[in-house]
């Protein structure tokens, strides 16, 4: 099994159009000039996704300021990215990637290993997207406490160097 390579800081961000909750398509390039973190997670409704995911949301006030969205990608499908809203009451889009196609383009479709067993999955990995659509930060096997407020503190250092 061969592992796409994640997508390096500096370089231009892999365009996608994904269905969100709702059924409807975001683009990437729909956010041209806007901030964008991006993060990519394994699984609706598990302990750390739903920690993670209830971090951004309660932190989105923040990331609003400074001028970012939040969307979160993961394999699950619309009708599973619902309930996961509706149960957390999460603010943002949850992309529905069951082809995996973005999830490869940014190199998080990787193998995993767990109890001995190898399978393919997502490896969280959190990417902050510039105005201009290139890499300006990548969190790598993201640890999920405080990890909203890492995101917070990269984005307005970055934000800093481009205005």
């Amino acid at each position: 099994m061969t592992t796409a390579s994640l997508v390096e800081i500096g370089k231009k961000a892999p365009s996608f159009a994904l269905n969100d909750q709702n059924g409807q398509i975001h683009r990437l390039s729909q956010y041209k000039g806007q901030w964008v973190v991006l993060y990519f997670y394994p699984k609706d409704n598990t302990p750390g996704c739903t920690k993670q995911a209830c971090q951004f949301r309660d932190n989105l006030p923040k990331f609003t300021k400074n001028q970012a969205v939040v969307l979160g990608v993961s394999p699950d499908d619309e009708k599973s990215h619902t309930k996961f809203v509706d149960k957390f009451d999460l603010p943002f889009p949850l992309l529905a990637d069951t082809e995996q196609k973005t999830c490869t383009d940014y190199g998080v479709w990787q193998e995993k290993n767990m109890y001995g067993r190898k399978y393919m999955g997502v490896v969280r990995t959190t990417y902050v997207i510039d105005p201009a659509g290139k890499v300006a930060h990548r969190f790598d096997k993201v640890k999920v406490a405080d990890h909203a407020k890492a995101v917070l503190a990269v984005l307005k250092d970055a934000s800093k160097d481009v205005s």
